[in-house]
Parts: C-alpha cells; structure tokens; sequence
C-alpha cells in the first residue's frame, strides 16, 4: 500500500461522521493489547488552548531528555503533524505500516477516522518506546476517543460554549463532558475558568477523590512587558520571553509548568534552566503566528468566541488600529459571534470560504459586516482574498488572517512558499 493509498483509507473512515463513544476504541486497544500501558499519559482537554499546552509539554519533556510522544488535531498541512516523536513528524512509511496492521485488526469494527488514528498513534508510540506521551483531546472528553486511556495527570484548559449540538448548550454541561477524562485518584491541573465552569469540574473531581490545582489558586502568572512570571506550586520564575504571542499563551505555559510540577519526581531533568529554554523555544504554528513579508500577516486558527476574544486582546495589546482581514468561517459557527470582538480592528475584510465541505456562507459574513458599517468583499477563493488584500494594502502595518484553521493552513501554505520564508 502507497502512502497514499493509506491516506485514502483514513480519510475514507470519515464516512462514519463523528460518533463520540469509547466502545470502538476500546476494541481496538485490546486487539493491540494495550499499547497505551506501555508508557506515562498526560491528557488534555478544553475549549481553546489545548493545542498550545501539549506542545509546551512535550517541548519541555524533551527538553529534559525524555522521549515524548504528541497526539494532536487537526493538522495545518500534512497528517504525519498529528503524531510526533521529539518533535519529529512520524514516517510516511511507518504511517502505511501501522495502516495496514490496524486495517487487518479492526475488521467488524465501524471506527471513525478520529479512533482509527488515535489508536494508531497510541500504537506507534509503543513502537518508539516513548518515555511520556502527551494527548490532546479531539472534542469534548467524556466520549472522546482519548479517553480510553488512564493518565498520569489530566489538564483542563479554559471551557467556553463550542460544539453545543455535541456537548450541550451550557457551560456547566459542555464543563461536565470536558471533567469526563477526569480518572478517579488521578490529579487534575484547571486552567482559569468561568464559576459555572469550574464548580462542574470541582464536583467530579471530588466525586473521584481526585486531586484538583487551580490556575489563579495554586499557580499565577503575571505578565511583564517582555514575558512573564510564573508563580508556582514550589517553582517560582522570573522573566520568562516566550516564543509564543499572546498574553493567554502565558496562561496556556503556566497550566503545562503546574502538571509537571504535579509530576515531580517523575519528570527527570525538570528545572528552571530546561524550562527557560523550553518556553523560549516551543511554538505552535497557525496560532499568533507572524509572516513577514509586504505586508506581514498575522496568522490565527481563532474560530470560536473565546479565541476571537483572544486575538482581539492580543491586537490591542500592540495597540493595533483598523487593519486588512481576510475572513472565513467553517462548521455551524455564527458570524456574529465570532467577527464581534475584531469590529474595531478591521479596515477592510477579503471574504472567502474555507476549502472544507461545511463552510459559513461568505456572504453571510459580509452580510454581518456590512451591517456593521464594515467594508467586507466576498472572494472566489482564500488564494484569491489574500491576493486581492496584498494587492491594495501592501504598506500596511499587518494584515490578519482568521476564522478557521482550514482558511489559516491554506494560506499559511502559499504564504510560506511564496514568500521564501523558514516555517
């Protein structure tokens, strides 16, 4: 089989939809024999952030000299993204081997693509006698395929209302399905949360007598101009510049330092220096993510309220004005609540939809910004947006793209290519 071929057949699982249940996943692990007992787990999961926080884990793991695997979606370019060693994209071929294996194991059960490859990752990274394996949690957590394994530590980003026609219409409910990875004994690190939110999470954690640290009560960060502090459970640190933009990737960092300082002494090698250089380092492409260039564009997967809030924080902290966007939005997500929080930083916005089967109507979108008084041209294509946006506004200070990670990966792809520049 061509790699090729092995990517059909992944991609061809996507007939099954999204079907949230472990009943398949479980049957796959057991004919595997458990390969995710083969080594240490850190979960994940959340609303936004999660993506951030398991490249700072597994940035930092390596750091220290353990071997660290990283499960995570979607990928921006290339499938081989989701499932990495030390950094290292897993092998087009060892992808085809560990497809034709599990193909031949998984007969009579109706796995999704979602549980296919999460068992497949688990699976190679038993391969690669990894030291830790980090995962991130595809939606939600209770029913999440991830959920098949038990932890060392879980890790529950910031919740906020996504996916509702999956996890429920409230965030004391979507909270619920996020605390369903929480394992009973098992210590939990909680990023900052809204009170409903976080009492949701409280409450199954105590019902499995399972140990809870809190962002803002066990651990703080305080910003400083060129990074921040952190204020650990034992660990405190000064002057931290990570490479990653935003003030809520400092949130994201603390809540990645908090578990592994839960984890001492299991973490060898974890100190201030491996930490300082690790954070300085770790990056997590598509998100606050600059390409230089006429004009230089700032690239974010913000897709949901809460990451559209984010951006918009992260533009008036470098005390941006009106800039160029181009604009796209995927899924059931509605203009309004998305586009909002950007009303008072864009100048103009290319329109365009992303190349995904359930994309937001562009003229939906420019329909809601011209109701806001906004300039908005809908576009036959990303490529064509981008070039139009370049077109007219090359001396601008920066141009944004955002509202889906399709849009983001699309044109971070052109960008990158035509402009010559290092990913």
């Amino acid at each position: 089989m061509p790699y090729n071929g092995a990517l059909d057949y992944l991609y061809g699982l996507q007939r099954f939809g999204i079907k949230l249940g472990l009943d398949n996943i479980h049957q796959l692990l057991a004919r595997l024999h458990h390969p995710e007992q083969s080594y240490p787990i850190i979960h994940v999961a959340g609303t936004n952030g999660k993506g951030s926080v398991c490249a700072a884990l597994a940035r930092i793991l390596t750091e220290t000299g353990a071997r660290t695997g990283l499960y995570t979606s979607p990928h921006l370019h290339s499938f081989t993204e989701r499932i990495t060693v030390d950094g290292r994209p897993v092998a087009e071929q060892d992808v085809v081997d560990l497809v034709e294996q599990l193909r031949r194991l998984s007969r009579g059960v109706p796995a999704t693509f979602f549980e296919f490859t999460t068992a497949l990752a688990l699976r190679y990274f038993q391969l690669r006698q990894v030291d830790w394996a980090v995962l991130e949690v595809g939606m939600g957590g209770r029913l999440d395929a991830t959920n098949a394994v038990t932890p060392a530590l879980s890790i529950i980003t910031p919740v906020s209302v996504d996916h509702a026609e999956h996890l429920g219409q409230t965030l004391e409910s979507i909270a619920r399905e996020k605390a369903g990875i929480i394992k009973p004994g098992v210590p939990v690190v909680v990023g900052h949360q809204e009170p409903d939110a976080l009492a949701a999470i409280e409450n199954v954690a105590a019902q499995l007598h399972a140990p809870l640290y809190v962002a803002g009560r066990d651990f703080k960060v305080a910003a400083r101009d060129d990074g921040f502090d952190y204020e650990g459970l034992k660990m405190t640190l000064k002057g931290l510049c990570p490479r990653l933009a935003g003030r809520h990737q400092h949130d994201n960092l603390s809540l990645a330092l908090a578990a592994l300082e839960v984890l001492q002494p299991r973490v060898a090698g974890f100190d201030k220096e491996v930490v300082r250089k690790a954070v300085e380092e770790v990056q997590w492409p598509g998100r606050l993510e600059f390409v230089p260039g006429n004009p230089p564009v700032l690239l974010d997967g913000a897709h949901n309220p809460a990451g559209a809030r984010a951006l918009a924080s992260f533009l008036a902290e470098r005390r941006y004005g009106p800039l160029p966007w181009v604009i796209g939005l995927s899924g059931t997500r509605s203009p309004e609540d998305v586009l909002t929080p950007w009303l008072p930083y864009i100048a103009e916005a290319y329109i365009a939809e992303p190349s995904i089967e359930k994309a937001v109507d562009a003229t939906d979108i420019a329909d809601f910004l011209h109701s806001r008084k906004c300039r908005a041209l809908v576009c036959g294509s990303p490529s064509q947006a981008l070039e139009n946006l370049c077109r007219s506004w090359a001396k601008a200070p920066l141009a944004v793209v955002a509202g889906s990670l399709y849009l983001v990966a699309e044109l971070r792809d052109l960008l990158l290519s035509e402009r010559d520049v290092l990913s």
